[in-house]
C-alpha cells in the first residue's frame, strides 16, 4: 500500500486514515472520485471496505486475481474484496473465533455482487474434499433460488433484494466449508399485492408464467403471459428487455434440483406461487345488501382445487380486497420462510457435525433509505441501519482500543455522536414509536393513521429527533404534510408519511380467518402463539438476535455505494456519492479511526521497506527489529509526539509524516540510478535484485509453511477422526490411526517385556484392537522365556525341581506356608522320600503341639517346618521295648521315650515318669 503512495495526487489513497484532511468532506469525495476515475472502485478506511459500483465490468474477479490474493497481507496488495474475505478467513483459521462481513449500501449499489464474490472467493481458495464441495456448491446456488423469490425490480435497481440475508458458513478445523445457515429478515410482502409505477413483484412470478413448461402451467392452471394476472401489473412494466425470464427460470428450476429439492417440493412450492397468482384474480362487487361477492368464479374455482375455502362473514368490497391481499401476503411470506428452511437443511453440515467449527457471518442488508414518499418499509429499514451503526461504532471504537492495549499505547477517549437516543426514540418499552404503533393496531376502538399520529405528538412532542407538522416552526411546518412525522436520523433527517403504517403493521389475515387459523391450529394440537405480533415488533425481536449474533463475532465492513442513478458507466454523481458517504456513517468512522494514530505496521514490515534510508539499518540489522525502527526513525528526525513505538508495532500519528518518509525513499530510490551511475547503477540493481530475491524468497517460505500447516491440519484431522472411531471396524477414517496404535503399543512393549518365567503382572494391556495379538504375543514370549531357563539349569538345578515337583503333590493346600517356601531350595541329599505326612509336634516341654510335616526316607525320619528341618531321627537310633515303647537318641545324650497304650479315649500327655504317653481306642502293634 506505502508503495502506491507516490501516486497519490493521481490516483488518490488506497486507504481514507491517511487521508491528511480527514474531516473534510470534499477530501473524502476527492479521493473516491480519483480513484473511480482510474476504474479503482475499492478504497480501504482501515479494515474497513469502500466499494463504488462501476455499471461495467472489469477485469478484477478472475481465478488468477484470487490466487494473487491468498494467504497476503491485508494492505500487502491494493484494496479488494477477495483481501477482506482471504484475511478475515486465515483470521478465522489462525485465532479459532467466529467473524461476520457486514454488506452494506442503497438498493443498486452491489451488496448481492459482493456477496456473491465473497462466496465465490471462499468456494475457490478454501480446501476441499467431494462432500464440501456439495455444501459449497449448495451455498453458491442457495443464491439464484433466494434472488428468485426474494428480488424484484425497483426503480434504483433491477435485481433489488427485498430482505434482509444473513448466512453464516462453517468451516472446520483444516478451513473446509462444511455447511450453511440463512436468516432472513423482514421480506417485503407487501410487494406481493402492490408495486409501485415502473416496479415488479418477485422475480419468480415471472420466470413461472414467462418460463415454466407447457405441463405445468397447464397443470397450475396458469397461462403463459405476465399481463393476465393482477398482482403482476400494478407497476405496468411486466415485460423487461434487461431481464430474461425464460433463462432465469431454468437456473432456478435446476438450482432447486442440486439443493436436495425432490419433485414433490418443487411442485408443491409452485403450486403455492400459482395460487397466489389465481388469488389476485378474485375480484369482487356489491350486491343488493352492499356486501362483497365474487364476480369472476374461473380464479374462485382454481383456487378451490387447492384450498378448501370457506364464505366467513358478509364483507365490503373494500374490506373483502384487503382480506384477499392479506391472505396472498401471508401465503407468499410462510412459503419464503419454509423456502428458506428447506435451503437450511441442505447445506446443514452433516459429516463433521461433532467436530469443532467456526463461521464466518455474511450480513447483506438493506442500507439506509430515503425516497421521495418513505412508509413503514424505509421506517424499519432505516431502525434497522441506526442499530447497525451503534453496532458499527461500538466494535470499532471497542477493536481500537484493544489494539491500543495490547500495544501498550495509551487510549484516549474519542467523542463521537452516540445515536442510542434515536435507537431509544424508535423502540423503547412502552414510550418508543414501534410500542406505541402496536397499541394503536391492538387497542379497541376506531384507530387510524391519523389517532398513532397523534399519539406520536402527544407522546414526543419535545423530543429533540421528533417533528410533525403540528409540533414544527413555521419554517419547518412548510416542508411536512399534515399526516407527516419526521425523525432526525444519524445520517440526517427523513420524512415518514403515516398512511398505511398500521395495516402494514399489522399484515395479519382478518379477524375472521384468523378465528378460523387459529381453531384449526388447535383442534391440531398447536398454537403459534407468535402468528398475532406485529411487524415492527417481530422485526425489532430478530433485530436483537441479529445484534446479539453479531457482538459475539469480529467484525469485518463493506460499505457499497453508488456512482449514480441512471447506471451508466464512468459517470460520478458527486451529490449522490455523498449523499451515500453521509449515511453510511462513513466519515464517522473515518474520525473514530484517525482519533488517535493513523498509521500502524509491524516492526519487521515497516523496517523492511525503509531500511534503506538510514546507514546503519542498511542493508542488514542485525539487532531486533524494534530497535532497528527507533534507530531509523531517529535518523529521519521524526518528533517525539509523532509517534509511539508498541510492544510489536509503531504508530504513527500523522499522514504527513508517513508520506515524507515514502517520498524519501522513492528519492532514495531514483538517487541510486542517478549519481555516479557507474557505481550508483550497480548498486541500484543489486539493490532491486536483493530486494526481489528476498520478496521471492519470503513467498517460497510462505508457500511452504503454508503446506505444512495445511498437511499438519490433515494428519491432526485424520487422527482424531481416527480415534473418534478407534472401537470400530477398520475404515478410510481410523487405519492411519490404527496403525499408529499397533506402532505405540509395541514400541512400548518391547521396552516393557516380562524378565522372569514367575511375572504374570508387568505384561502391558493391549488396546482393543490389538486384544488378540497381545495374547499370542504373550503366549510366544512366556514359551520363550521358559525355553531359556529350561537350557540354562543344571543337572543338580534339574534333581531339584523333580523334588519340587513330588514335594507340590503332597504339600500344595495342605500347609499355609507353601508358596513361600517354593524358592527355598531343599537341604535333602542323596535320599530318596518314601512317605510325607502332615502331623502334630508335642513340645518336649508342656506337649505344646505344633504342625509339622514328617517326610520318611530310605534312612532317616524328619521333622519340617517351612522348608527347614527341625530334626532329623535316623532310623538306627529307635529302639523298641515292651509293652509299647519306642525309644530315640535325640542328640547330646538326650534320649525320648513314648509309650503307647489303650483305653476309652484318645488322649496325648505327660506322663509322671517323664515319657510323652500316647492313648488310643485301637491296640498298638509292637
Amino acid at each position: 500500500m506505502e508503495g502506491a503512495l507516490t501516486a497519490r495526487d493521481r490516483v488518490g489513497i488506497q486507504d481514507f486514515v491517511l487521508l491528511d484532511t480527514h474531516t473534510s468532506e470534499n477530501a473524502f469525495l476527492d479521493n473516491l472520485k480519483k480513484r473511480f476515475n482510474e476504474d479503482l472502485i475499492y478504497t480501504y478506511i482501515g479494515t474497513l471496505l469502500v466499494s463504488v459500483n462501476p455499471y461495467k465490468q472489469l477485469d478484477i474477479y478472475s481465478k488468477k486475481q484470487m490466487d494473487i490474493y491468498m494467504g497476503v497481507n491485508f494492505f500487502e496488495l491494493p484494496p479488494h474484496i477477495y483481501a477482506l474475505a482471504d484475511n478475515a478467513y486465515h483470521t478465522m483459521l489462525a485465532e479459532a473465533n467466529n467473524h461476520f462481513i457486514l454488506i452494506s449500501g442503497e438498493s443498486g449499489a452491489g451488496k448481492t455482487e459482493a456477496s456473491k464474490k465473497i462466496l465465490q472467493y471462499y468456494a475457490v481458495s478454501c480446501p476441499s474434499v467431494s462432500p464440501m464441495d456439495r455444501v459449497r456448491d449448495r451455498m453458491l446456488l442457495s443464491n439464484p433460488v433466494l434472488e428468485a423469490f426474494g428480488n424484484a425490480k425497483t426503480l434504483k435497481n433491477d435485481n433489488s433484494s427485498r430482505f434482509g440475508k444473513y448466512m453464516d458458513i462453517q468451516f472446520d478445523i483444516q478451513g473446509e466449508a462444511v455447511g450453511g445457515h440463512i436468516l432472513s429478515y423482514l421480506l417485503e410482502k407487501s410487494r406481493v399485492v402492490h408495486q409501485n409505477q415502473g416496479e415488479r413483484n418477485f422475480h419468480i412470478f415471472y420466470q413461472l408464467v414467462e418460463g415454466g413448461e407447457e405441463d405445468l402451467l397447464r397443470q397450475l392452471g396458469l397461462e403463459s403471459n405476465s399481463q393476465h394476472y393482477s398482482y403482476l401489473v400494478k407497476g405496468q412494466c411486466a415485460n423487461m428487455t434487461s431481464v430474461n425470464d425464460q433463462n432465469d427460470w431454468r437456473t432456478v428450476r435446476n438450482a432447486l434440483s442440486s439443493i436436495e429439492f425432490d419433485n414433490g417440493d418443487i411442485q408443491d412450492l409452485f403450486g403455492v406461487i400459482a395460487s397466489v397468482l389465481h388469488l389476485g384474480n378474485v375480484q369482487f362487487e356489491s350486491d343488493n345488501k352492499g356486501n362483497a361477492k365474487l364476480n369472476n368464479t374461473c380464479s374462485y374455482v382454481l383456487l378451490s382445487n387447492i384450498f378448501t375455502i370457506q364464505v366467513l362473514s358478509p364483507f365490503t368490497v373494500d374490506y373483502a380486497t384487503y382480506a384477499r391481499d392479506a391472505l396472498a401476503k401471508a401465503i407468499y411470506g410462510r412459503a419464503f420462510t419454509w423456502l428458506v428452511n428447506k435451503i437450511n437443511e441442505s447445506m446443514e453440515n452433516k459429516v463433521s457435525r461433532h467436530s469443532k467449527k467456526t463461521v464466518i457471518g455474511l450480513l447483506d442488508i438493506y442500507g439506509f433509505e430515503v425516497f421521495y414518499v418513505n412508509s413503514f418499509e424505509q421506517f424499519c429499514i432505516n431502525y434497522c441501519n441506526e442499530k447497525l451503526q451503534q453496532l458499527f461504532i461500538q466494535l470499532t471504537l471497542k477493536s481500537e482500543q484493544e489494539e491500543y492495549e495490547a500495544e501498550g499505547i495509551g487510549w484516549e477517549p474519542v467523542q463521537f455522536f452516540n445515536n442510542k437516543i434515536i435507537c431509544d426514540l424508535v423502540e423503547e418499552k412502552h414510550r418508543g414509536i414501534i410500542s406505541l404503533l402496536d397499541e394503536e393496531c391492538l387497542r379497541p376502538g376506531e384507530a387510524t393513521d391519523l389517532t398513532f399520529l397523534e399519539r406520536l405528538e402527544e407522546k414526543m412532542g419535545s423530543h429533540p429527533h421528533f417533528v410533525t407538522h403540528k409540533l414544527a416552526d413555521k419554517t419547518t411546518r412548510k416542508t411536512l404534510e399534515r399526516g407527516d412525522f419526521r425523525l432526525l436520523h444519524y445520517a440526517g433527517e427523513v420524512t415518514y408519511c403515516v398512511v398505511g403504517f398500521l395495516d402494514k403493521n399489522n399484515d395479519l389475515l382478518y379477524r375472521n380467518i384468523k378465528d378460523v387459523s387459529s381453531r384449526g391450529r388447535k383442534q391440531g394440537g398447536r398454537e403459534e402463539e407468535g402468528l398475532f405480533q406485529p411487524v415492527a415488533s417481530q422485526f425489532k425481536s430478530s433485530l436483537v438476535g441479529l445484534t446479539d449474533i453479531l457482538m459475539s463475532k469480529e467484525p469485518w465492513y463493506v460499505r457499497c455505494l453508488k456512482s449514480n442513478e441512471s447506471k451508466q458507466p464512468g459517470r460520478f454523481d458527486d451529490s449522490l456519492v455523498l449523499h451515500q458517504v453521509k449515511y453510511l456513517g462513513l466519515t464517522e468512522h473515518l474520525r473514530v479511526r484517525r482519533a488517535g494514530f493513523a498509521y500502524r505496521r509491524r516492526y519487521e514490515v515497516f523496517l523492511q521497506r525503509y531500511k534503506p534510508l538510514c546507514p546503519a539499518t542498511w542493508p542488514h540489522w542485525k539487532g531486533l527489529p524494534a530497535d532497528g525502527v527507533e534507530v531509523l526513525v531517529r535518523h529521519l528526525g521524526y518528533q517525539p509526539d509523532e509517534y509511539k513505538m508498541g510492544r510489536t508495532k509503531i504508530f504513527i500519528r500523522h499522514p504527513r509524516t508517513l508520506f515524507a518518509t515514502e517520498d524519501a525513499f522513492e528519492i532514495c530510490k531514483n538517487d541510486l540510478g542517478k549519481d555516479r551511475p557507474a557505481e550508483r547503477g550497480t548498486v541500484f540493481i543489486h539493490f532491486w535484485i536483493y530486494i526481489n530475491i528476498e520478496t521471492c524468497w519470503r513467498g517460497v517460505q510462505a508457500r511452504k509453511e503454508k503446506e505444512r500447516r495445511q498437511w499438519a491440519v490433515k494428519v491432526i484431522k485424520k487422527f482424531i477422526k481416527g480415534y473418534m472411531t478407534r472401537g470400530e471396524a477398520k475404515t478410510t477414517d481410523n487405519s492411519e490411526y490404527l496403525v499408529f496404535v499397533r506402532q505405540s503399543y509395541l514400541n512400548r512393549l518391547k521396552n516393557n517385556l516380562p524378565k522372569t518365567v514367575l511375572d504374570k503382572t508387568t505384561w502391558l494391556s493391549p488396546p482393543p484392537v490389538l486384544t488378540e495379538t497381545s495374547a499370542i504375543l504373550r503366549q510366544i514370549h512366556m514359551r520363550l522365556l521358559v525355553r531359556k531357563y529350561v537350557r540354562g539349569i543344571t543337572a543338580q538345578q534339574k534333581a531339584q525341581l523333580q523334588l519340587k515337583q513330588i514335594t507340590s503333590a503332597i504339600f500344595k493346600g495342605k500347609k499355609d506356608n507353601y508358596p513361600q517356601s517354593i524358592p527355598q531350595p531343599f537341604m535333602i541329599r542323596h535320599e530318596r522320600i518314601k512317605y510325607s505326612v502332615p502331623i502334630v509336634k508335642y513340645d518336649r516341654n508342656g506337649f505344646k503341639p505344633r504342625p509339622r510335616q514328617l517326610v520318611l526316607t530310605q534312612t532317616a525320619a524328619y521333622m519340617v517346618d517351612d522348608a527347614k528341618i527341625k530334626q532329623r531321627v535316623i532310623y538306627t537310633t529307635l529302639k523298641s521295648e515292651p509293652p509299647a515303647c519306642y525309644v530315640w537318641n535325640g542328640g547330646a545324650g538326650k534320649e525320648g521315650v513314648v509309650d503307647f497304650s489303650s483305653g476309652s479315649e484318645s488322649m496325648v500327655y505327660k506322663d509322671r515318669n517323664g515319657h510323652l504317653m500316647v492313648v488310643s481306642h485301637a491296640t498298638v502293634a509292637r
